[in-house]
């Protein structure tokens, strides 16, 4: 039998993340634009600075009502038509909006992409906000609140949120509101918040993908060129403050067999220095299924199907000399155990925080985290869709252009004891809030004799 011989690797090519070009529409909308050979499916994200913390008072979930309805129709289509006309695209089309802003994500064939952005532009410059697509969409979001209350995740972010910040920060409440707060939402709410915030000179579009043949200004000039709004400037953002005291508080669930951990503080943002050590850092304490966490909870000790350790950006803005960085990560480590294992599963926890700063991190595990972050990101960013909603998360947290590509850099550069430090200093065992859903009748006692904080109950 003849065998075909195995097939060698090739040479590796050099990677670096890629590089976008940045301008200007007219009417003041910032365009960044990145192209990608061979990627035949362009993706545009389009960033609006319409803040969490600008929706009025009383009417938290206004800025996510008004982001679900600018693709329910227009000026010229009605919602079943702009639908029809996207899917003739073969595009789609999504919004959200988070603290930072509301951010419009469109994904279609670059043959199609005239088309597609025509709609984009039709939907941010004329939304219909029609009495009965709000009505339907505010009674929508009403019906998800108590699907989000009896997940254990949610209810536990949620009550994280309200221990670390200020009743009165944005922050400290669901992003997408509470019934009490969506069910005041009406059209003329919606069209109020959109005529304050939603204009293209404080807009930034994002569009990545095979541009071959594809005269982009033209086509911009033509779409989104014709936005037009006020010129106002940013609203300016609040300083982020937090209770870092460490303390346990239990969401009560009587019968519930499992309890959902969900352990945090707020740290440094991507404008800190310290960012990539602490990236680094985080991911050798929780970010794979060898990291310590994982080493002991799960596999030494059977507790859990995994727990990770992570940093989210919750908003992030540039430094200045007068008030520093408005901006925050949130800084956690995320599981569940069976309720039974609660007391001995956060005992270990907490043992691995301590081992952490008590003899700091190997260089192989260092390794093993960079080779991990460094080494897949070409796979990470293989599509357009991945390129533009990072770009635009960049834009948003008011980071260089070129960011991604440093970040990489930087984290190859740093050591074993910078990786160490961050990570300690970002879960300090004494500093960390901790949020139990699950039986506080099995639990309470336990969770006390761990000495890891005041304990308290909560119910729902």
């Amino acid at each position: 039998m003849e065998y075909h011989p195995q097939p060698a690797p090739g040479t590796a090519r050099p990677w670096a993340f890629p590089a976008p070009e940045r301008g200007a529409l007219p009417n003041g909308l910032t365009v960044l634009r990145c192209h990608r050979p061979g990627q035949q499916v362009v993706a545009v994200e389009v960033f609006l600075e319409a803040p969490l913390d600008a929706e009025p008072e009383g009417l938290d979930g206004v800025a996510t009502i008004m982001s679900r309805a600018l693709s329910e129709g227009t000026d010229k289509h009605s919602a079943e038509e702009f639908a029809a006309e996207l899917e003739r695209c073969g595009a789609t089309l999504d919004a959200h909006a988070d603290h930072p802003g509301v951010r419009v994500s469109l994904e279609v064939p670059a043959s199609r992409l005239a088309k597609a952005l025509g709609l984009v532009a039709e939907a941010l410059r004329a939304p219909a906000f029609a009495d009965s697509e709000i009505e339907r969409l505010v009674n929508n979001r009403l019906d998800e609140i108590p699907h989000e209350q009896a997940n254990p995740a949610r209810r536990a972010a949620k009550q994280l949120s309200k221990e670390l910040f200020p009743a009165t920060a944005r922050m400290s409440r669901p992003r997408q509101g509470t019934e009490k707060t969506v069910e005041r939402i009406d059209s003329a709410a919606v069209r109020a918040f959109y005529d304050a915030h939603v204009r293209p000179s404080t807009a930034t579009a994002v569009v990545v993908g095979d541009l071959t043949g594809i005269d982009l200004d033209a086509l911009l000039a033509d779409t989104l060129g014709d936005w037009s709004g006020n010129t106002a400037a940013s609203r300016p953002v609040p300083p982020i403050t937090a209770d870092d005291t460490g303390r346990v508080v239990i969401v009560d669930r009587p019968g519930a067999v499992q309890t959902q951990l969900l352990i945090g503080r707020i740290g440094a943002d991507r404008h800190d220095s310290v960012w990539p050590a602490q990236v680094l850092g985080t991911y050798c304490l929780g970010g794979t299924l060898t990291s310590r966490l994982d080493r002991v909870l799960r596999e030494e000790k059977g507790y859990t199907y995994g727990v990770r350790a992570f940093a989210q950006v919750l908003r992030s803005s540039a430094r200045d000399s007068a008030s520093g960085s408005t901006g925050a990560a949130m800084l956690a480590i995320s599981g569940s155990v069976d309720t039974e294992s609660t007391g001995p599963a956060l005992d270990d926890l907490w043992k691995v925080l301590r081992t952490l700063a008590a003899e700091g991190l190997t260089d192989a595990e260092r390794e093993t985290a960079v080779q991990n972050l460094v080494g897949v990101a070409p796979l990470k960013f293989e599509t357009a869709a991945s390129v533009a909603a990072t770009l635009a998360d960049q834009v948003e947290q008011h980071l260089a252009d070129d960011y991604q590509a440093q970040l990489y850099a930087r984290l190859a550069e740093t050591g074993t004891v910078e990786a160490t430090a961050a990570v300690v200093n970002a879960f300090p065992e004494d500093r960390l809030v901790t949020v139990l859903v699950g039986d506080a009748a099995q639990i309470e006692e336990p969770v006390r004799a761990l000495g890891i904080g005041e304990v308290s109950v909560v119910t729902g």
